[in-house]
């Protein structure tokens, strides 16, 4: 009796042993990324383009790479920092994941920074758009854009095609400084003359009396930046206020009229010029199959935030096949340095330097194609760097 109890014992130990080992070996296969992102509040739609993206990507090219498992831990900050913070420390010290990526406003990207650096795992940027976000940690790489790629190049544009006096409104954040910045520096040394120039809230802005002293005002032109989201409540105030039968031009950088949003912003926005580095009616056959992929799956139009997510889980996916499977921040890093291939977007890189995207802009025009509002591109500024650093 005593022998065959000490037999089930050592029995159980080995199985213990052994379901140990392999419990070990199993979180060794799996690859985990933590998708910070906004899935609630102002800037919902960002988060859920980047989700939806992202699945659809994994669909397309399966869940295992370089012998891993991937696993994606998708977490709500609502866009709010002190929220991404406490998230990318529970993902990084509990969940133990490989990489944190997402980040959906400027805020977000900066919070979790220090984490990256402390916990020496990449910080994948698809959102955020603030030149200096790459600065803050050695571990940041983005995929998304920055605000002077499209502002400075919408500010040459303008100069070129008449607009003398432009007000400009901006969110006050970051992001709407950046690109004010931006465009002021080039629109003015071009002649050009800011006439008018108004901040408003990040948190539920009411547009309404900012509209009125643009109308006012009586530009050419009115430089927008709002961030992805908000373009569709910009534009129904807009043409609320009249001013879209006023004669003042919208331009800006893209996030105004975000194509996710786009089609239920009305005629209003017909006319208005941008500078961006995605439109889903960019005519490469890539996107024509990643446009119908994504119309397919989720019954809308991706817009740029889900092309920022598409490049992000790409760049992840091919980082860990080019380390041959390492799982090790560094390693990890090296490989997505210097990078390069051919997006929805267009051709793309990451610049070994600053770990920053390199792309095309394009200047596209809000027109009416088969029934339903596009950004119809007509002009492309290749390989472009941020100019941020470029002056570096």
């Amino acid at each position: 009796m005593f022998v065959r109890n000490k037999t089930l014992t050592l029995a159980s130990a080995a199985l213990a042993a052994a379901a140990l080992a392999s419990g070990a070996a199993r979180a060794e296969d799996v690859f985990k990324i933590g998708l910070i992102v906004p899935m609630t509040g102002g800037q919902a739609s960002t988060g859920k383009q980047i989700d939806n993206a992202i699945k659809l990507y994994m669909q397309q090219n399966g869940d295992t790479v370089a012998g891993k498992k991937i696993q994606v831990i998708l977490k709500d900050d609502a866009a709010l920092p002190d929220n991404t913070k406490r998230l990318a420390q529970e993902l990084i010290v509990n969940d133990k994941v490989n990489v944190i990526a997402g980040f959906g406003v400027t805020p977000a990207a900066f919070a979790a920074a220090p984490l990256a650096t402390q916990g020496k795992i990449p910080e994948v940027v698809m959102a955020a758009g603030t030149s200096i976000i790459t600065e803050k940690s050695p571990y940041i790489v983005r995929t998304s854009f920055t605000l002077p790629q499209s502002s400075t190049i919408i500010g040459d544009w303008a100069v070129k095609n008449g607009i003398k006096k432009v007000a400009t409104l901006t969110s006050d954040y970051a992001p709407g400084n950046d690109a004010l910045a931006s465009f002021k520096e080039r629109f003015t040394a071009g002649g050009g003359e800011i006439v008018e120039e108004v901040k408003v809230p990040l948190q539920n802005p009411d547009f309404a009396p900012f509209l009125q002293r643009m109308k006012d005002a009586k530009p050419d032109a009115m430089f927008v930046f709002v961030p992805a989201g908000q373009g569709g409540n910009f534009m129904k105030q807009y043409a609320e206020r009249g001013l879209d039968k006023s004669g003042i031009k919208v331009i800006g950088p893209g996030d105004v009229t975000d194509d996710d949003l786009l089609n239920d912003m009305g005629d209003a926005v017909l006319g208005a010029v941008t500078a961006h580095i995605y439109s889903a009616a960019h005519p490469s056959a890539k996107n024509k199959e990643f446009v119908a992929a994504y119309k397919k799956a989720y019954n809308s139009r991706p817009g740029f935030m889900a092309v920022g997510g598409y490049d992000g889980i790409h760049l992840i996916y091919e980082a860990l096949k080019k380390s041959g499977g390492k799982t090790d921040g560094d390693s990890l890093l090296a490989a997505m340095k210097g990078m390069a291939w051919e997006s929805p977007r267009g051709p793309i890189s990451i610049d070994p330097e600053t770990r920053d995207i390199v792309q095309n802009v394009y200047i596209r025009k809000v027109e009416k194609v088969d029934g339903e509002l596009y950004n119809v591109e007509f002009q492309t500024f290749e390989a472009v760097k941020d100019p941020g650093k470029a002056k570096k």
